[in-house]
């Protein structure tokens, strides 16, 4: 019978650096709603906010580029979503 591998065995050659925030490291880095260029960065390609463990921010600074991410969608800087592209003679319906 073949012997499993241990915890420590498995998971040994795959583990990352830990990013660390942008906004702690630069101060002079400011979240603020109208910077649409640098809140892009934190949108998928969708248009939704990127969570923090792909992000790399800390929880304080999330809120806060959720928050500017939201006000910019109200004031039209930023779409809600982005529409994707179809083919013509396809429909949005489920074939039956």
């Amino acid at each position: 019978m073949a012997r499993r591998k241990s915890r420590s065995q498995k998971f040994s050659g795959r583990f990352r650096k830990k990013r660390t925030c942008r906004f702690c490291e630069d101060p002079k880095l400011v979240i603020d709603y109208k910077n649409v260029e640098l809140l892009k960065k934190y949108m998928s390609e969708r248009g939704k906010i990127v969570a923090r463990r792909i992000s790399g921010n800390c929880s304080k600074h999330q809120r806060m580029v959720a928050r500017a991410i939201k006000r910019a969608r109200y004031l039209a800087l930023v779409p809600y979503t982005v529409d994707i592209y179809r083919s013509p003679g396809t429909s949005d319906r489920r074939p039956r």
